[in-house]
């Protein structure tokens, strides 16, 4: 009962609603809405298909005419010009003059050549001499030590010799082996030895000089 009494109430409702919209005009504008939409769709017309135009037929190209090439004329050859040649002779209005004879040229002078000087000659050099017979120089003694070893050798001593004659520096350039012997000959020519001096074009200059001992035994 409950049910079909909804169902009443509600179809009443309904018709009532109806009613009421027709009275205000609800649906008079609810068909006007939807009456212009039908007629603008109709009044859209479907995009026609766009059609290309065929490109037009291709014009004929004039054609190049040549002109016949006419060759020039020849020039006519001009008849050689008579050239002026010179009178050598002069004429009788011509001035006349004296020539002034011309200097003649100064002689060509030869060069002059400057002979350079001739270097000096180098200085005559004479070394030091230890064998002159009144310089009197005496022998090293032998040492008694290497005497009865048997010690023998030769010594050989750079001397500088001075403008008098004495030695001032004595340097061992060559030992004999020994150191006694060695001493005995740098002893004996530093103290007890005397040189002629060296020169150069004859006047004395130190100068060194090389200086030969032997040490041998002798029976």
């Amino acid at each position: 009962m409950d049910r079909r009494l909804f169902i009443v109430i509600a179809v009443v409702g309904f018709h009532v609603l109806g009613l009421w919209a027709l009275q205000t005009g609800l649906l008079r504008r609810a068909v006007e809405l939807v009456v212009p939409v039908e007629v603008l769709a109709e009044l859209i017309e479907l995009p026609q298909p766009q059609v290309t135009p065929a490109p037009p037929p291709p014009q004929p190209q004039p054609k190049l005419v040549q002109k016949p090439v006419t060759p020039p004329k020849p020039l006519p050859k001009q008849a050689p010009q008579p050239l002026a040649i010179a009178d050598p002779t002069p004429s009788a209005a011509a001035p006349t003059g004296t020539t002034a004879p011309q200097p003649p040229a100064p002689p060509m002078l030869a060069p002059v050549v400057v002979a350079e000087p001739a270097p000096p000659a180098p200085p005559k050099i004479v070394l030091p001499s230890s064998d002159a017979a009144h310089l009197n120089n005496p022998r090293p003694p032998y040492p008694n030590l290497s005497h009865r070893l048997g010690e023998t050798g030769k010594v050989v001593i750079s001397v500088l010799v001075e403008i008098d004659g004495r030695p001032s520096q004595v340097l061992l350039s060559k030992s004999s082996g020994y150191n006694r012997l060695d001493q005995a000959a740098l002893i004996t020519v530093k103290n007890r030895w005397r040189f002629v001096p060296g020169t150069a074009d004859g006047t004395p200059i130190p100068s060194w000089v090389v200086v030969s001992l032997q040490f041998e035994l002798t029976e």
